[in-house]
């Protein structure tokens, strides 16, 4: 589906989608409890719809209550050989480490450019905790074979720290104590969420200054009842369109949140934009903006958002972490350079750093999304600014994390002027 974003100014409040971080990883762990958890407030955007797919796969019962809300009977019980976790990267190197703690055989296999991301630093870990691993030259499809047993391992944190969120969250049923070393490690935040999460299950994960993890086995994790906190990954392109065309309010969000991305706020703050925190809502309003620092090393998913915001400051706008981006849904960078470029912004890559140099967007271009929700999303909240409509091929993509995305960036549009 290709998308055209005309011209517009915004003003309103609305309530972004569920942090799909924080409902997969309670799915995750809901799954692993002994009876029936309770979560509230889920979008079902494709990654949450995978996910399910996959606790349903792996034994769980799931029923749902509303259109928000699903209870979930936990049983840890594989009813195939095949697990299918969609385009879901969290989901893949997230249910990998789980299903190894059964000892039948089952293939983990994904969907479009999740066939490309690298799954490698899974295999010589599971392979040290007693697991059979069939791999496919560091991608998927993997087939696993356990149990999983506890142990001392290190793992090489620098790509992602899903893998070790899967690790952390299936070793407390391990039989044996487990000591994770982890290498490079970051998105430190992310790891706070799952440590967050499991507590919140009962389950008790230790660790010190994210180097070395201690895992207790033979936890149990017990049922929760519980409502997913709102997505600051969503938020954040929603608080960048309010500081380049107008302003918009977010409510159901706190700054006290673990997840990554709440530090937008900060690059906000040091672009210029008004930024105001009343109780559960964000408020950011356009001032003029310019051009800011900022290092988005653990918390990766806020580049494209905030290209969008350096794009609209004046002067040269350097953002550190560019490493973070060639496994995403894209290789983030090289998109994020090459898609600006049409509309006028240039960028240069130096090592680890982004330098962005804001300016005026182009009138009535073509960009394409490479299929990565949030390269989309960038783009249609820098359409803002054009005079004339950009089109944005494979739109459509958005569904990954913010399915209502366009609708929500419609319903706060106002009158021009």
């Amino acid at each position: 589906m290709d998308k055209s974003v005309p011209r517009g100014c915004v003003a309103g409040k609305i309530t972004p989608p569920c942090s799909k971080s924080y409902a997969q990883r309670a799915l995750a762990a809901a799954l692993l409890a002994d009876g029936e958890s309770v979560l509230r407030n889920l979008e079902f955007c494709s990654d949450a719809l995978s996910a399910i797919g996959c606790i349903e796969t792996l034994g769980a019962k799931v029923r749902h209550i509303d259109d928000r809300t699903i209870a979930v009977t936990g049983g840890l019980s594989p009813r195939a050989n095949v697990l299918s976790v969609g385009e879901s990267g969290l989901a893949a190197r997230l249910f990998t480490p789980i299903v190894s703690l059964c000892d039948c055989a089952v293939t983990i296999e994904g969907t479009g450019t999740l066939l490309h991301r690298p799954m490698d630093m899974m295999i010589a870990p599971l392979r040290q905790l007693g697991v059979d691993v069939r791999d496919g030259g560091g991608r998927l499809p993997i087939e696993v074979c356990g149990p999983m047993r506890g142990g001392e391992i290190e793992v090489d944190g620098s790509v992602s720290s899903q893998f070790v969120t899967g690790l952390l969250l299936a070793l407390p049923l391990a039989e044996e104590d487990t000591v994770i070393r982890v290498e490079h490690a970051v998105s430190r935040n992310y790891l706070d969420m799952t440590i967050d999460t499991a507590e919140r299950f009962g389950v008790r994960i230790q660790h010190n200054d994210y180097s070395e993890f201690y895992i207790e086995g033979g936890q149990h994790y017990t049922p929760v009842d519980m409502s997913i906190e709102g997505d600051w990954s969503a938020a954040a392109i929603m608080l960048v369109a309010g500081a380049i065309a107008g302003e918009v309010t977010l409510e159901n969000m706190s700054l006290l949140s673990k997840q990554a991305d709440v530090v937008v706020c900060d690059a906000l703050v040091r672009a210029g934009a008004s930024v105001i925190n009343d109780d559960h809502s964000i408020t950011v309003a356009h001032r003029d903006l310019t051009a800011f620092e900022f290092d988005a090393t653990h918390c990766p998913d806020l580049f494209p958002a905030l290209v969008a915001l350096a794009a609209a400051a004046d002067g040269e706008s350097v953002i550190k972490g560019v490493t973070r981006l060639e496994h995403k849904e894209s290789n983030r960078a090289e998109v994020l350079q090459s898609e600006y470029a049409k509309l006028g912004i240039r960028i240069e890559l130096d090592d680890d750093l982004m330098r962005v140099y804001g300016g005026a967007i182009r009138s009535g271009v073509e960009v394409d999304s490479f299929r990565d929700h949030r390269i989309a999303m960038s783009l249609a909240v820098s359409a803002l600014r054009s005079d004339e409509a950009i089109t944005i091929r494979d739109a459509e993509c958005v569904a990954k994390s913010y399915p209502d995305f366009f609708e929500a960036l419609d319903a706060l549009r106002c009158n021009d002027k």
